[in-house]
């Protein structure tokens, strides 16, 4: 079969390889910059590597923020360099200013901006070899799908939209429909040919039930056997998107309850409990901090009461009440319950100031400290909604498997839901989470979600 073998990179090695260069590239220009220049601060900074463990920490986290880890973002030019630019004035901000691990504040505002100066360099030279040659054609992912003959637009699509790294070459149909579709047909009896010919990164088996399925099967067998990976799409698409697809749920309804590992691992729950205590108390304290100036705001803004009562479905379908600051005018659901919708008129001036930092969401804290939320997880739905949404999604309710959030995985990955599709949209995000939560996937949400605040991204 294939002789020819092409390198490509999966997206865990991608981010790997992103994050790892980032803070090499700095190193090594500061290392540079240091042994050219007679600059103090950059002198005292070749003496020890004590402070390479610092500025890894800010590059990873305000990378994250402002989406340098993101597929999307990093595989563009245009789209990349704007992160970057930020990226380096946080980076080389806190950097500049964290006592005793690093060196003594500059004395000269010229190495100052050196620094930030070095900082972005490292990173734009860095980033543009990745964009003209990692994320070339050179180092695509090619594959074979196996699936129907009406599916396989919408599958492949679904694939390419979220990877750029992805082709889907041809596909191998599963049923005798001779359908029109954007994606070629290839036959069982062309596939050695197509092989010795082409380079396929992957085989990916949609869908394998009808009754041609053992002469796919068959082949399918030759293929591993000649070291090509075979994988099913559903974690193709898990892997690529994070999200689950619910659009498939009619296949295989038992792969999409939300098992996961740590439903029972008492130390990841204590862990994530000593979070939200921790996290409660700080969110708490620096709300009271604000109350008073958000109170003269409301009175003149808002008029009406600052906090309103909502009930909201929890885990295991349990009811309980949550405390917001008001950011709709009083009586806003006169007429019944409703979505929220961008540019809703019935959110008052204040009130799109709060959502947009998330204000309005920390008198929750207390729900946190009661235990009936969690910082991280899906976010608590009225029972008017979640009964609505479930009458069309009956997978719905799996989301009440956790404890509601202040944030979650589908809230920094999806804007505002304004429809049954967008909480379709949604779901497939909790979901993913339920299934993979874990201490490193909590932090990866809380970082991002500075970075909603940061960009007022709340609605």
């Amino acid at each position: 079969m294939q002789t020819k073998r092409k390198i490509h990179f999966e997206i865990s090695e991608r981010k790997i390889l992103l994050r790892t260069f980032d803070i090499l590239f700095i190193v090594a220009c500061i290392f540079i910059v240091s042994s050219l220049t007679d600059f103090k601060y950059f002198a005292h900074l070749e003496k020890n590597i004590y402070w390479i463990p610092v500025l890894a920490i800010y590059i990873t986290i305000f990378g994250t923020i402002f989406e340098m880890y993101n597929l999307q973002v990093a595989s563009y030019r245009l789209r990349v360099t704007k992160s970057l630019i930020l990226t380096s004035i946080f980076v080389s901000t806190a950097f500049l200013l964290t006592p005793l691990l690093t060196p003594v504040f500059p004395n000269k505002r010229i190495e100052i901006i050196v620094f930030f100066g070095v900082v972005l360099m490292a990173l734009l030279i860095w980033r543009f070899i990745y964009v003209y040659f990692l994320a070339s054609k050179r180092f695509i992912k090619k594959l074979v799908l196996v699936c129907k003959s009406k599916e396989v637009d919408r599958l492949a699509n679904d694939l390419m939209r979220a990877d750029p790294h992805i082709q889907v070459l041809c596909f191998i149909p599963v049923d005798e429909k001779n359908l029109d579709t954007t994606i070629n047909e290839l036959s069982i009896s062309q596939v050695d040919l197509f092989l010795k010919n082409v380079f396929v990164s992957e085989f990916v088996v949609a869908d394998g039930s009808k009754s041609n399925s053992l002469e796919i099967y068959n082949k399918l067998l030759e293929i591993a056997d000649a070291g090509i990976p075979i994988k099913q799409y559903e974690e193709v698409y898990e892997d690529i998107t994070s999200r689950i697809p619910l659009h498939l749920k009619d296949k295989e309804l038992n792969k999409y309850f939300p098992y996961t590992k740590n439903d029972k691992n008492r130390l990841y729950e204590f862990f994530v409990r000593v979070f939200d205590v921790f996290s409660s108390l700080i969110g708490l304290l620096f709300l009271l901090l604000l109350l008073p100036f958000i109170a003269i705001l409301n009175y003149f803004w808002n008029k009406g009461p600052l906090f309103y009562k909502q009930e909201r479905v929890g885990k295991n379908g349990r009811k309980f009440q949550i405390v917001k600051l008001r950011t709709m005018v009083v009586n806003a659901e006169k007429d019944g319950a409703v979505f929220a919708k961008t540019n809703d008129t019935r959110i008052t001036p204040l009130g799109k100031w709060l959502r947009k930092t998330r204000l309005d969401e920390f008198p929750q804290f207390i729900n946190v400290l009661k235990g009936e939320m969690s910082v991280i997880g899906p976010r608590p739905e009225r029972e008017v909604f979640v009964k609505q949404i479930a009458e069309q999604i009956p997978l719905y309710h799996t989301r009440h498997a956790v404890k509601p959030g202040l944030t979650g995985w589908a809230q920094i990955n999806y804007p505002y839901g304004e429809s049954i599709e967008d909480s379709l949209m949604k779901l497939q995000y909790d979901l993913y989470y339920i299934k993979h939560r874990s201490l490193f996937l909590d932090v990866n949400i809380t970082v991002k979600t500075m970075g909603t605040i940061i960009y007022l991204k709340g609605q």
